[in-house]
């Protein structure tokens, strides 16, 4: 016997059918509602943030104007003689955060490459857990690892070559960034290089090349959507950091690009306001919102440009 053509009419009838006919489950529909009310709370609370953010901000800057909030060069709104330039708090946020990125992204990548192509898979079972670990630690524990061992060893070694370094630094606070957010990347790309097909890497070893070949020009291109995304979540994490700033770096605005220098972040600075020696609603109080709105327009440009290299690489591999 030949089998029965159907068109799609009647495949879609049967399915529509099929549908209609469906029985009524409360809990799965108690579990999708619940999936959904997670999903939208993510967006409800980033709305409620933005808006709080913008109406306080929109207050500070009907008394500051916006051309002297970014051209001023100094930063001191709650002395009587006020200053409202945010140059200095953003120079101290991208210093410690540059300083940051150049000790976490070539330590955790070689971390990541390491534990993804080398590490025997018993050592890598142990080592991993261990190194997420290291995320757990109070950031304030790392604050006072920054002053009181970090800084004092940085001042001991600058010494010797004649550079004197204050006990209040960015370099010190900036390394010690670096410290924690290791395991943010180290640990994600090293997902996104274990997610690579192995007939890529079988097939580079039978062209005859060696395990490092396979690793950086086989491997890491082929990750290399994963491993923008676990940069761009460590300069996120980098730029919001606020105990090791507040702590190790000095909480002086100081408009400057030297590490070397202690500064104050815009983080730091919302902490500093934020202990209730000023009242609601003086200037002082409302330029912690503004602070707030230009750390938020940071991290979205990072992450904008995140998103766009994962699109461009994604594409490319």
């Amino acid at each position: 016997m030949t089998a029965v053509p159907t068109s799609n009419a009647d495949r879609s009838f049967r399915s529509a059918g099929h549908a209609l006919g469906k029985k009524f489950r409360p809990g799965e529909f108690i579990v999708e509602s619940f999936l959904f009310l997670a999903a939208a709370s993510s967006v409800l609370l980033t709305a409620g943030i933005v808006w709080i953010l913008v109406k306080e901000s929109y207050l500070f800057f009907t008394k500051v104007p916006l051309s002297r909030f970014l051209t001023e060069r100094e930063w001191a709104p709650a002395f009587d003689n006020a200053s409202f330039g945010i140059m200095p708090l953003v120079s101290g946020t991208l210093v410690t955060t540059a300083v940051a990125l150049a000790f976490a992204v070539p330590v955790g990548t070689i971390c990541a490459v390491w534990l993804s192509e080398y590490a025997p898979f018993k050592v890598r079972e142990w080592i991993k857990p261990a190194l997420e670990l290291l995320a757990a630690v109070p950031t304030v524990v790392f604050g006072y690892f920054a002053l009181m061992v970090v800084s004092p060893a940085l001042q001991w070694l600058l010494a010797k070559v004649g550079i004197e370094l204050p006990a209040f630094n960015m370099l010190g606070a900036g390394l010690v960034m670096g410290l924690m957010i290791v395991p943010y990347i180290a640990s994600l790309s090293e997902d996104a290089m274990r997610a690579v097909p192995a007939h890529l890497r079988e097939a580079a070893y039978a062209m005859g090349c060696t395990k490092m070949q396979v690793a950086w020009k086989v491997v890491f291109p082929a990750a290399l959507s994963g491993i923008t995304a676990a940069f761009i979540l460590a300069v996120s994490r980098a730029l919001g950091e606020t105990m090791v700033v507040a702590v190790a770096a000095g909480n002086q605005p100081k408009l400057t690009i030297d590490p070397t220098e202690s500064a104050q972040t815009i983080t730091a600075f919302i902490v500093q306001i934020s202990l209730g020696d000023v009242e609601h609603g003086h200037v002082a109080y409302e330029s912690i919102f503004a602070a707030g709105l230009t750390l938020m327009l940071m991290t979205l440009i990072f992450n904008v440009a995140g998103f766009w290299l994962r699109k461009k690489y994604r594409e490319a591999y």
